[in-house]
């Protein structure tokens, strides 16, 4: 489909394509890095006679995976917020925070529920050790969001619970959001705050400003950069039609960006890029101004990219369920005598599986309780705002445009 402004759509959209893909590619780079993860502890050498830049863009982009989720993730909240509540002083607290506990904590809770049953029946891989503070201080950590503090304090916990680094950073940083909005009060005000998170998000990830090398990665701010630049995407497209020739240098900047991030990595490093922390900020501009034409154009993938939709859409059940898959299937391959042939097929086989688990996992709880906790608190369908502004429609048009299960992550 050409790059076009949505003025008539053919249809009522229900997701952005867009969005989708790029929460897809996020979630790929996580499979594809945790399991290099665990074919490097076991000693499998896979990656002989493969180019160093190669390898580093398929299975070492785990972290820059998150980092567009979080960039996703501050646009969507801040967009859904505006449309929900029509303005950022009107941000009802109450009602953020039940939304925001509806989509997060059931399945987060039967996370935790399951990772600590694992750990009391002493099962492989899951147990947590009392030089990490043990099962109940974990608990609190995932329950409280610092995670990630714990294991920069403490070390490593395991890597069912180590996946909740990232929900800490998103979720302290979506404690304070709606506060900051009524605080605020006017969207040209609350640009400062944000930017201020954007300016030092480099400062906390950078060498020579953090020795940690856990916190380097996990740190509060070294992730709300990219939630920020999200939220400031979405206060820049409001009430905002742009033109043709804006959107086109957006896509074309947007994608070298990227292609710059994920495909050049090591460049970047030695460029310092990487020791000054701006890689990660590099690669969230680039997301944004992706997420910019998706928003305003309604772009539709072409079918052939429809597994890759389809991990965008389940991203959320997929990343904090694919742990288990992971484990299971490296399991399997051990026992098969760590077969060098059959890595590939190992990498194929943890995408769909996770894929499907995260698709039954949506399906069959996540989604159902959803719903019933927003039914609970008052909440319906007619009242689930859109990421997309009415001003974009035609005079006349009588369109509805929802953004489905866009508007929760």
């Amino acid at each position: 489909m050409p790059l076009t402004e949505a003025r008539n759509p053919a249809r009522t959209w229900t997701r952005l394509d867009g969005v989708d893909l790029l929460r897809g590619l996020a979630i790929l780079f996580v499979l594809m890095n945790h399991v290099n993860m665990r074919l490097l502890s076991a000693k499998v050498p896979y990656t002989g006679g493969l180019p160093p830049q190669l390898v580093s863009s398929l299975v070492w982009n785990g972290q820059f995976g998150v980092q567009m989720f979080f960039a996703v993730s501050g646009f969507l909240i801040t967009s859904t917020s505006l449309r929900r509540w029509g303005s950022i002083s009107s941000v009802n607290i109450r009602d953020f925070y039940l939304l925001r506990f509806a989509r997060i904590a059931p399945l987060l809770l039967l996370l935790l529920a399951v990772l600590s049953g694992l750990h009391l029946a002493h099962i492989q891989g899951f147990v947590v050790f009392q030089k990490t503070g043990g099962l109940g201080r974990a608990l609190l950590a995932a329950l409280t969001f610092h995670i990630n503090l714990l294991e920069a304090r403490r070390g490593y916990l395991p890597a069912g619970w180590d996946i909740l680094w990232s929900l800490s950073v998103e979720e302290m940083f979506y404690l304070f959001f709606p506060v900051a909005c009524r605080l605020f009060r006017r969207e040209t005000l609350l640009v400062l705050p944000l930017s201020i998170f954007v300016v030092l998000g480099p400062f906390a990830r950078s060498h020579a400003f953090n020795h940690n090398p856990v916190w380097r990665e996990y740190s509060y701010l070294g992730g709300m950069d990219a939630i920020a630049l999200g939220c400031l995407t979405a206060l820049f497209l409001r009430r905002r039609h742009l033109p043709r020739i804006a959107l086109w240098i957006l896509a074309v900047s947007g994608a070298a960006l990227l292609v710059f991030s994920l495909c050049f990595s090591i460049r970047a490093d030695l460029w310092g890029l990487g020791r000054n922390g701006l890689n990660m900020t590099i690669l969230a501009a680039g997301t944004c101004m992706l997420i910019a034409v998706a928003a305003q154009t309604q772009w539709q993938a072409p079918r052939i990219l429809t597994p890759l939709l389809g991990l965008g859409q389940r991203s959320y059940e997929i990343y904090l369920t694919h742990i288990f898959i992971v484990l299971a299937l490296f399991s399997l391959f051990i026992n098969a005598g760590k077969p060098l042939r059959y890595v590939p097929a190992l990498f194929l086989a943890v995408i769909f599986t996770s894929g499907l688990l995260g698709e039954v996992v949506a399906r069959t709880y996540s989604e159902p309780m959803n719903r019933w906790l927003r039914r609970r608190s008052g909440d319906g369908p007619e009242k689930l705002g859109t990421v997309v502004s009415p001003s974009h429609l035609r005079a006349g048009d009588n369109q509805k445009y929802k953004i489905g299960s866009n508007i929760v992550e």
